[in-house]
């Protein structure tokens, strides 16, 4: 079997240390390598393997959509993306909306802040985001990103990027006293900087609501003062829900928690759209910002905008969530799952904080002292210990995601009740190994 080691460019890493095995299937919560070796999948691979890998009801569709048509541009109509659309608007209760599909997250963002700006007529209205924070990496989104691996290639003020602290509530920069002192100030400093560059010179803020491979889960109360005051000072908000949504988070879109009090103008999708089974992004506008953009020509265009196998393959994910009653399955488990998490932080020293747990999400953040929260490592750098838990872990069959000094855990959503369970318990146990060591 030929390998990529000395042939690919892979994302995130050095390419002459890259080595890894290949991976020939899948099913379920479970990936296996050509050695035979069998992978329980802790983090839905980039958390976007919602529906497990190899979904039948996906792989069905694909399948049949690929016997009818395989491509057409987006200058004609076809029955998949009409159906994706119209599923998407009744998902999110944007009635009388409008989608944008595109290939994946980052252009989703690209053309959302484009959107928004256009909306406003704001060709170069600044868009306010946050610090560690993270919406791709095209030279675009690395603007909209607060990321310290790549702060260095551009300059958010080139792109009318302004960036804000963000609501961490365990490492505060407010030294806030409370998660909820820590959400209002976190919204005042958005405020603030809306009104330092004037509201009428600002098209958007565009936030993660929930999670993110950040590590950041903001208190409750930030998304809805986002919202409150986004709509005062007359600025879009822009949800980026490539990680949050189909239901990661617990619901079909993490700002739904919050109901009407979090409906965003715009929010960008990816990843679970499809269960990662065919790369495919989306931008769904409300009625507001699609009223204001359906007689303006859109100066945009990507040539697989709403590719007809990736609609196939979304109207099919969207439908198993459904059929399966996976968010709500998200849900339970990611409850559960919160409650075990907690219990190992009452036990383990090292484990200063536990966040998340609205669905299947939540995040493990490591620390060499609990009483100083002192971090193992220097974020964004990925301390010994965790690099050596994630080898011990996938030679005993189990892949953790692992940032900084963050566990990252995001199952896929289909993954069993058991397997899970003995996954946290095994955890438990490489944690111990650290702390005896």
């Amino acid at each position: 079997m030929i390998s990529e080691r000395n042939s690919v460019l892979h994302s995130w890493c050095v390419p002459a240390q890259w080595q890894a095995p290949t991976i020939v299937g899948g099913r379920g919560a479970h990936f296996w390598d050509a050695d035979g070796h069998d992978y329980l999948d802790m983090s839905s691979l980039s958390e976007c393997s919602n529906l497990g890998h190899q979904h039948p009801a996906v792989v069905k569709a694909i399948l049949e959509q690929a016997e009818r048509l395989c491509f057409i541009t987006s200058a004609w109509g076809t029955q998949p993306r009409a159906e994706l659309a119209e599923a998407l608007l009744e998902k999110a209760g944007f009635e009388h909306g409008r989608v944008f599909f595109t290939v994946a997250g980052a252009d989703a963002n690209e053309h959302a802040v484009k959107f928004a700006r256009q909306a406003r007529g704001l060709a170069h209205g600044w868009i306010i985001t946050r610090d560690r924070s993270y919406h791709g990496a095209s030279y675009a989104c690395m603007a909209f990103s607060g990321d310290a691996r790549t702060h260095h290639q551009v300059d958010p003020e080139l792109y009318a990027v302004a960036q804000v602290a963000s609501p961490y509530a365990y490492r505060c920069p407010f030294a806030s006293s409370s998660e909820i002192e820590c959400g209002q100030r976190a919204v005042a400093a958005v405020a603030d900087e809306i009104d330092r560059k004037g509201a009428e010179s600002v098209a958007a803020v565009l936030m993660e609501p929930n999670a993110g491979t950040n590590g950041i889960v903001p208190p409750d109360n930030y998304w809805p003062g986002l919202r409150e005051l986004a709509r005062s000072r007359g600025v879009f908000l822009i949800a980026d829900e490539v990680m949050s949504a189909f239901g990661r988070c617990g619901e079909w879109f993490a700002w739904q928690r919050y109901g009407d009090a979090g409906k965003p103008d715009l929010m960008t999708l990816a990843k679970g759209l499809t269960g990662a089974h065919l790369p495919l992004g989306a931008v769904v506008a409300n009625e507001n910002v699609a009223r204001r953009l359906e007689t303006q020509m859109l100066f945009t265009g990507l040539t697989y905008c709403g590719h007809p196998l990736a609609c196939a393959a979304g109207m099919a994910a969207v439908r198993a969530y459904e059929d399966e009653e996976l968010i709500e399955r998200s849900r339970r488990l990611g409850g559960a799952m919160l409650v075990e998490l907690k219990r190992l932080q009452q036990k383990h020293r090292l484990i200063g904080d536990v966040r998340g747990g609205h669905g299947l999400f939540a995040v493990m953040e490591l620390v060499s002292d609990p009483v100083s929260r002192a971090p193992l490592a220097p974020w964004p750098q990925t301390p010994p210990q965790l690099t050596a838990l994630v080898q011990k872990a996938l030679a005993r069959g189990v892949s953790f995601a692992v940032r900084g000094n963050l566990i990252i855990l995001a199952p896929p959503l289909v993954i069993e009740e058991r397997e899970l369970s003995d996954a946290l318990a095994f955890l438990d146990r490489l944690i111990s190994e650290i702390e005896s060591a």
